[in-house]
This record gives C-alpha cells, structure tokens and sequence, in this order.
C-alpha cells in the first residue's frame, strides 16, 4: 500500500451535524453581511469579534474536505483521492462561472434600466463597459471578481491544491501545519498576493487564507483530538474568554468612534482597521479561540444537534454550494431593493428574512431532489410461514 506511515488520526465514519449546522450559520451570516446599510447584519459574528463567516467557511471546507479524501485516498491510493479532488474543484469551477455571468448581467442590465451608472463602479464591474471582452477572459482566469464574488475563487484555489497537502498531512500533520503557518508568516511579511484585473491584488490572499483551510484540515486529521488536554484546561478556558471580551472591545471601539476615542492611538490602529485581507495574527487567533470553544463545549453527540429548530441551519450547510451561491445573487438583490426603495428598518428585514427564506427553500428542494435520485428501497419480504404438519 502506498501508505506505509500514516501519523494522521482519521475522524470516525458517520456525518458530522456540526458541520453541517456552522457551513449553514456560516451561509446565511455571509449573505447578511454583503447587505450594507442592514441593521439585519448586526445578529453576524464579525461585530463582536475580529474574525467573521468567512474564516469559517473557509476553516469548515478544508475539514471536511479531508474528511472526504483523506479516507478515499488511504482505501483508494493516492491518483484516485487526488482526481475526486480535481472534480470537485471543477464543479466548484462552473458554479463560479455561472453565477459569475449572471452576476455581472444582472448588475449590468439594472444599471442600464434604471440608468445608475454609480452601481457599475459600486460592483466593480466598470471594466465590462471598457473592455468587455478582455474582462469576461479574466474572470474566466479568476482575476477579475466583481464585489462579494470573491470566497468561492479562494475556495477553488485552495481544493486545487490540496491533492499534495492532503498526501503530505496525512503522513506528517504537525509539520504540514507548521508549514502553513511558515506561509502564512511569510506572505504577510513579503507581501506576497495574487494580482486582480485591471488592478490591485486579491482580497483574499491566499497565501495568507490557507492556513485557515489546513488548520481545518490538521483539526480533522487529529489535530483537534491530540489537543484535548490542552483544550480542556480551565487555565485555557479563562484565557480563552479573556481574548474574546478583549476582541469584543476592539471591534466596538472599530464601529463607533466616540468610544475608540477612548483608547490610546497605537491600541485602536492595532487592531482597527482589521486585517481581513492578509488574515491578521490576532483575527487567526480570534478564530483558533472559537473553534476551542466550540470543541469543549459542543461534542459531536450533543443532543441539541436533533432540535428541530436546527434543522433549516443544517439543511442549508448539507447543501452549501448552492446555498451560497443564491446568497451570494440574493445579496445583490437585496442590496439593489434598499439602494431603490427607502431603505426602512422594515424593509431590511423584509430583504433578509426573505432571502434567507429563499435560500432555506432552495436547500430543502435540493436535499428533496437528490433524494428522490437514489432507487427506493425495496419492501421487507413477508415471512413464510412454515407449512404445518398434516395429521395422519
């Protein structure tokens, strides 16, 4: 077997509705948040803290996406695992592309019927009037992304490399996690990012975001496990509630000034603006702190995992491509809605229980559909009775 020193502890078969409930909270919050001017928006985690749905997103797909392959490629070798892997990025590839054309059409068509020219620029899609042609070629390359289109490149990028990170975790986790932070490090300190079209570089780095994704990575290979001790200290849990209140004053003191005011210069600007960009140390630590959270206080078998008031949540992160790719569209909508209408507390609230009601709508016929794909089950036979006796 080509497998010959494997050091990574593989999760236990079965699905994991942890999973699936914060890919859903992760999918919801990330369309409230592109919403601006969304009182909405306030219920996400990315006002009471440095780090927000995207770190999420991006830790949960790189767990589950070695909790998919990693088995695959140690039952399977490596040539298969690594292929599953390849056709995963293309369907995430020509989900890119179709909701980028319908994006960019949408944004283009509104703009023209209504005659605001301002959206153009606001979407970041000016270059399809200036250069069409060049532009569509770019997207095409992933270097050009209208606004709010920019997770699901970073999220292609990171699976079409994973083939080789994934071998190489299995074998040595704690070095391949090293590793990621080594790159990390070092893209912030040179930086190092990926160029956008027409201008400027890509907003999220992903030199810097993929350590996000083998962090999820190295926590389902056994990471998360081999640190239980750790994790359940009480001296832990005190820093751990520690960092968090300190990061909810930060963030707080971001959002009004008057109370930043409060606060010496060289404490506020260390923290405000946030790095999201090239993932600040304290944003990778904010998150890294959650995660621990989570882990000591919400066990795989927590029994609220079964409440029905979950289930909308976990259905839409059982379905997390399609979900987020008609928030990402429905983001837009909603957006364009308050920019055209006055923009009321009701009408924010409308746009985003509506959209969230759409996207629910959308993962439950998805999960219906796919069901109703597989053949049914073939009815239990009856039991023959044995055949009694006659008398003689």
């Amino acid at each position: 077997m080509a497998f010959l020193n494997i050091s990574a502890t593989l999760p236990e078969k079965g699905r994991d509705l942890r999973l699936d409930l914060f890919r859903g909270v992760a999918n919801w919050a990330i369309f409230l948040d592109h919403i601006p001017d969304n009182v909405v928006n306030w219920i996400t985690t990315r006002n009471y803290g440095f780090s927000d749905a995207a770190d999420l997103f991006v830790f949960i797909s790189g767990y589950t996406a070695s909790f998919v392959y990693a088995r695959m490629m140690l039952e399977r070798g490596f040539i298969v695992g690594a292929t599953r892997l390849t056709k995963r990025v293309w369907q995430l590839y020509v989900a890119h592309i179709i909701l980028f054309v319908i994006y960019i059409a949408s944004i283009s068509y509104l703009a023209l019927r209504f005659g605001d020219s301002e959206m153009i620029n606001e979407f970041n899609v000016a270059g399809l009037v200036d250069n069409a042609t060049e532009t569509l070629r770019q997207g095409l390359f992933l270097r050009f992304k209208p606004l709010n289109l920019d997770v699901l490149p970073l999220y292609i990028v990171l699976m079409g490399l994973f083939p080789p990170v994934l071998w190489f975790m299995l074998r040595k986790p704690d070095l391949t996690m090293a590793l990621s932070i080594v790159l990390w490090l070092t893209a912030r300190h040179y930086g190092l990012n990926l160029t956008a079209y027409p201008a400027g570089q890509w907003y999220f780095n992903p030199y810097a975001w993929q350590v996000l994704f083998v962090f999820g990575a190295w926590c389902a290979m056994g990471g998360a496990r081999r640190s239980m001790t750790v994790i359940n200290s009480p001296i832990t849990l005190w820093l751990c509630i520690g960092y968090l209140l300190f990061a909810l004053v930060m963030t707080m003191a971001g959002r009004f000034p008057s109370f930043g005011g409060m606060f010496p210069e060289w404490l506020f600007s260390a923290f405000n603006p946030n790095d999201k960009t090239n993932l600040a140390p304290y944003r990778f630590i904010h998150f890294v702190v959650i995660v621990i959270m989570v882990i000591r206080f919400v066990p795989k078998e927590w029994p609220g995992l079964e409440w029905k008031v979950f289930d909308p949540l976990i259905v839409c992160g059982q379905q997390s491509l399609a979900v987020f790719c008609v928030g990402v569209f429905l983001s837009f909508v909603g957006h364009f809605e308050l920019s055209m209408s006055s923009g009321s507390l009701l009408a924010q609230i409308f746009v985003s229980v509506a959209g969230i009601a759409i996207m629910t709508t959308v993962a439950y016929y998805i999960s219906w559909s796919k069901k109703q794909d597989k053949p049914l089950k073939p009815p239990p036979a009856k039991p023959v009775a044995a055949p009694t006796a006659k008398a003689a």
